[in-house]
């Protein structure tokens, strides 16, 4: 099952209590040389509350246990991850 699944199995708006939602991923680059050359290694997973338009943001990193190191990171940059 994707992390996308398991939120919306899951997700209650902590602020309505709707449980319907929509899942948008976004990348986003970081600060120094990976923003001059627009690299976007950066990458959250927004939930917004399909009732009340509330958002919560989500690093997949962190809810799949794992942190991507350099090296997946420059993998990502030379075959376009």
């Amino acid at each position: 099952m994707s992390i996308e699944e398991m939120i919306e199995r899951r997700f209650v708006c902590t602020k309505c209590r709707g449980t319907d939602c929509n899942i948008k991923e976004v990348s986003m680059s970081g600060a120094g040389l990976s923003k001059m050359f627009d690299i976007q290694h950066n990458h959250y997973l927004f939930v917004a509350c399909a009732s009340c338009g509330y958002v919560e943001v989500f690093d997949p990193d962190v809810l799949k246990g794992k942190k991507q190191g350099q090296v997946g990171t420059i993998l990502d940059i030379l075959f376009g991850g």
